[in-house]
């Protein structure tokens, strides 16, 4: 890298790396069953170190009846054969690290699937483990407001919580005539972390997968462990909107996560990446987790940017604007500038595709995913780089509900047609379609052949009918693709200091369509230069970002291949970006 000393940058692996998700089920499929596997990963490890990735997050490969495809875990130390054996995992974390890409697993602890053995004991009463998940009579249904469609005529649910995969969050169960809390579907019980054995099982887990060498973990909805201290008993029976401020960010999560760094992390180069469910992440909490005096995470995911075109249910969406996206992307560029660490994404397994979402994926779709993907390289933090994007794959024509698998789609959508509130899936289609997680669960796009290359056999859920033009294949034949531009930014990492851990500083906050900052290391500087529209946008350089006729200016990367490689400072006074375009400039 160039730069300033060494000594004067607080330098770690995991802020200099890129990271890859791959979605095992719809990567990459060898037995011809329509699933992905991990021998099919294996197959494409000479794919991601020709890409340049530095590290693989790979998605739930553990023993699951796929309630929720994975995040519904039956044995945390088994692979589900689906998926292959766990001499074909070991044999994948050794191709990777070969080619010295690291490998983080995804860490799924806030709850099991019901046929985990811990839930199958604990549903006996006199269990030893009967405290390791959170159990509750029911109560007399006639003194509450709110329905149940299950347990014993005349009784009720403990409370009115839903669950936020729809329905009640409390799922009753004849063998132990008693209820069980699960905040996600009914296969997925909630762990009680309050048990000291929970914790202590976990880290055991956690030190079992370490021990076999990866480099850290996913962490899903680790914020979500500590619940209300009213649980299991006396917890107040608040409406749906109050469910996530209920449960979020609870009493005990700190000291919880404090635990875990001493027990299992702490003394470790590893990377540790946290989900955060929140409406609103206050700067301050963030920093408790991933701060200097915090929790010992590297960093989290937030979704402040996720919620700013969604609305309450997945068949309603809301506008959304530039200056809205700069200012969340904005806050927290400031917010953790000097404490802490920013991971930058636009979509993963759980969101619509970026281009279809925040670019134009019509007549602008190589641009503007070229110039998504300069947004996420060139800000300060840890770019992700979810399956697909650097192809730019879109979101996925569903005509049906048979068209989805995802139970966060199924079942919010099935209640509100059952119960009226909705008339059918065609009067919502567009929404659902925009907003649906099987946007990014289907097959990744290998080449024009059937099924896109991912299988020989019947795909487990639809190809999106664009592959023959959007595959893997013909984007590494064409220079100017997305996936070549991709190799050249994940590059600009390795390269330049500047790009990984300048000060970024924004401009221009409130235009509609231009996204325009700087990112500046002691005398290095980039100028980032955005168009978000389908309209040539002309603009004069703000007059903070100073540029001497005697600096050296370099054209380091963009989305048009007709712009001046070594311009001069007085070219930089007004610039007109064309549709989508994208500039970074090098200025020293």
């Amino acid at each position: 890298m160039t730069g300033v000393d060494n000594d004067a940058i607080d330098r770690a692996w995991w802020k200099e790396a890129v990271v890859y998700q791959i979605y095992p089920r719809s990567f990459n499929d060898t037995d011809g069953n329509g699933v992905g596997d991990i021998a099919g990963v294996i197959e494409k490890v000479d794919y991601l170190d020709d890409l340049g990735v530095d590290c693989v997050w790979l998605n739930p490969v553990y023993e699951s009846p796929n309630a929720d495809n994975g995040y519904d875990i039956a044995d945390y130390q088994s692979i589900m054969a689906e998926f292959g054996t766990m001499a074909e995992w070991d044999r994948l974390l050794d191709e990777l690290h070969d080619r010295d890409i690291r490998l983080i697993m995804d860490l799924v602890v806030n709850h099991t699937s019901d046929e985990h053995a811990w839930f199958v004991e604990s549903r006996d009463p006199a269990s030893e483990k009967r405290d390791w998940y959170y159990w509750r009579e029911g109560v007399d249904a006639d003194t509450v407001d709110y329905d149940t469609d299950e347990g014993p005529a005349g009784e009720a649910a403990p409370n009115n919580w839903e669950s936020f995969f729809g329905g009640p969050a409390w799922a009753y169960d004849e063998a132990s005539e008693e209820w069980y809390l699960h905040m996600f579907d009914r296969k997925q019980p909630d762990l009680n972390w309050r048990n000291d054995e929970v914790r202590e099982a976990v880290f055991d887990m956690m030190e079992w997968w370490l021990q076999k060498g990866i480099d850290g973990f996913r962490m899903d909805v680790v914020n979500l462990l500590s619940k209300p201290e009213g649980l299991p008993s006396g917890d107040p029976d608040l409406p749906n909107n109050g469910m996530l401020d209920l449960v979020a960010n609870g009493p005990r999560i700190h000291e919880y996560l404090g635990e875990m760094n001493e027990a299992v992390l702490e003394g470790r180069d590893l990377l540790t990446v946290g989900e955060m469910l929140a409406d609103d992440m206050p700067m301050e909490t963030a920093r408790q987790y991933v701060g200097e005096d915090g929790d010992g995470l590297s960093m989290i995911f937030h979704f402040e940017h996720m919620l700013l075109d969604r609305g309450e249910h997945i068949w309603e969406d809301e506008d959304w604007d530039l200056p809205d996206l700069k200012a969340v992307f904005t806050r927290w560029q400031e917010g953790l500038a000097e404490d802490g660490w920013n991971s930058l994404y636009l979509n993963n397994h759980d969101q619509p595709r970026m281009v279809s979402r925040f670019g134009n994926d019509d007549e602008y779709r190589r641009e503007s995913a070229k110039l998504l993907g300069t947004l996420l390289h060139t800000l300060q933090g840890t770019p992700y780089v979810y399956q697909g994007e650097e192809l730019g794959m879109t979101n996925y024509p569903f005509e049906s509900l048979d068209d989805f698998r995802d139970v966060d789609t199924l079942n919010p959508l099935r209640n509100a047609i059952d119960s009226g509130e909705i008339e059918d899936f065609a009067s919502v289609r567009q929404a659902v379609n925009a907003n649906s997680r099987d946007n990014a669960r289907t097959p990744m796009q290998w080449s024009a052949d059937e099924h896109a290359g991912f299988t020989d056999g019947d795909p487990w859920i639809g190809v999106n009918p664009n592959y023959e033009e959007i595959n893997a294949e013909s984007e590494r034949d064409d220079p100017d693709s997305v996936w070549h531009y991709y190799r050249d930014l994940i590059a600009l990492r390795d390269d330049y200091d500047v790009v990984v851990y300048g000060e970024y500083e924004n401009y221009l906050p409130d235009h509609e369509s231009l996204w325009v900052y700087t990112r500046t290391l002691s005398d290095e500087r980039l100028l980032v230069t955005l168009n978000f529209s389908d309209t040539p946008t002309a603009f004069s350089r703000p007059d903070e970002v100073s540029i001497d006729a005697t600096d050296d200016v370099d054209h380091l990367v963009g989305n048009y291949d007709d712009v001046d490689d070594a311009p001069a400072a007085a070219d930089l006074e007004d610039l007109r970006l064309r549709p989508w375009e994208a500039r970074v400039y090098h200025l020293d």
